[in-house]
């Protein structure tokens, strides 16, 4: 039974979502990343269940002190794109190391990229295809929990959105739209992409951790259906009263942009996520966990804007 939970990347998207979800379930939650200044701040939401512990991920010390106290290790650290290699693989390999030595089962919060492309919506079995620099880069950190020894749930996502997503597509979008009533959306307008509102990800993952037979497997963890940027231009429109219109940004654009912007160099290699999206099928789940959660992108499109408005009005 898992009564003490640590989850590594507490201050990012997934991490502080499934600080929250753990914590609402009356699981005491260790909430590690690198600033104790926003752990401090977001333990506010969180409540008296969170237990804060700030520390460096590379530092084999700081990771071994929050799994040894530990029922499940959470992972959901992400780092710049130009950060990667090796970074990446120093940091599980530090989590996986502590985990094996102390009997900690290992939780992993992983995106698409391994699946590379794909012709129909990918489940669990489909063949791996990764033909980008980033997908064989996380390929390769499957293959190391799968090798590790240690007891794992891999769960693959499509792009978040939501509150604290700031390193994704859609906020990208969105944050521009606050401001003004254009927005630079990656990719075209017309193509059905699938997004994942980021409480739904982090309730399944909880879910899934408490099961005690999801062990020993990769799980998907899918959006609710796919949308267009389109469709999403509409919403906001909608919801902010106002003409709001998306200008797609395409490959030969994200180039440019990359001369000067490395996170947008290197972007450049996942564009075919937006012109051949791939779409996870997650059947496996809904038969063996039950439902997953939904969020309909109506109403979580209009949750991302109104806390991303909260912010600038409290900046002000």
């Amino acid at each position: 039974m898992m009564k003490t939970a640590a989850v590594f990347g507490a201050t990012g998207g997934m991490g502080y979502a499934l600080t929250e979800a753990l914590c609402r379930r009356n699981i005491k939650t260790i909430a590690f990343a690198r600033s104790e200044e926003n752990l401090l701040t977001f333990k506010k939401d969180w409540g008296p269940n969170a237990v804060i512990h700030s520390g460096d991920a590379l530092n084999p010390e700081d990771i071994e002190k929050a799994v040894t106290e530990a029922d499940a290790v959470f992972h959901a650290i992400n780092i710049p794109y130009p950060d990667w290699d090796p970074a990446l693989s120093i940091i599980l390999d530090n989590i996986l190391h502590a985990c094996r030595k102390h009997h900690k089962p290992f939780i992993y919060a992983d995106n698409i990229y391994s699946y590379g492309l794909q012709s129909s919506p990918a489940a669990e079995v489909s063949p791996k295809n990764p033909h980008t620099k980033k997908g064989k880069l996380r390929q390769s950190l499957i293959e190391m929990i799968k090798n590790s020894g240690v007891p794992y749930i891999i769960a693959h996502f499509p792009d978040f959105y939501g509150p604290h997503t700031e390193n994704t597509l859609l906020h990208y979008t969105l944050s521009q739209i606050i401001e003004k009533n254009k927005g630079m959306f990656v990719g075209k307008t017309d193509i059905p992409r699938e997004f994942i509102y980021i409480k739904d990800g982090a309730e399944a993952l909880a879910e899934l951790s408490l099961n005690e037979n999801s062990y020993g497997e990769v799980w998907n963890i899918p959006g609710a259906g796919t949308i267009t940027g389109d469709e999403i231009a509409s919403i906001v429109s909608n919801h902010l009263k106002r003409g709001v219109t998306f200008t797609p940004v395409h490959k030969w654009m994200i180039r440019g942009i990359g001369i000067f912007d490395p996170m947008m160099r290197e972007y450049t290699e996942l564009m075919y996520l937006n012109q051949t999206p791939v779409i996870l099928d997650g059947s496996k789940y809904e038969a063996r966990i039950g439902t997953l959660p939904q969020t309909p992108y109506e109403t979580g499109i209009k949750m991302t804007l109104d806390h991303l408005l909260n912010e600038r009005n409290a900046a002000v």
